[in-house]
């Protein structure tokens, strides 16, 4: 297998992004998960936190995580995101989907 071989070991990165603003009641995370559906080699997960802040765990291919968090920033809830606080975490590879959590 070469680079360029699609079938080739991707790296993994895991990015954790706390988003600030009217983020929770505008269906927020909803959007999200549809992004991620773009995106099948991203796991995670988007959750409200208790202050009203929404988290997101995004974790697979750095393009790909990278792609998703782009899209989540510039997509139909940017103009409720006030901030958007991006933490690399390392990734645990334990999860399978990206899904809205508690």
């Amino acid at each position: 297998m070469t680079a360029d071989d699609p079938k080739a070991p991707r790296a993994c990165v895991a990015c954790r992004v706390t988003y600030r603003g009217r983020v929770q009641g505008v269906g927020f995370r909803f959007t999200v998960i549809e992004f991620a559906r773009s995106f099948p080699t991203v796991t995670g997960y988007v959750r409200n936190l208790p202050d009203g802040d929404v988290e997101v765990l995004a974790e697979g291919p750095a393009h790909d995580v990278d792609a998703l968090l782009e899209a989540v920033a510039h997509g139909p809830h940017e103009r409720f995101i006030r901030q958007a606080t991006a933490e690399p975490v390392a990734p645990t590879g334990s999860f399978s989907s990206f899904d809205v959590t508690c």
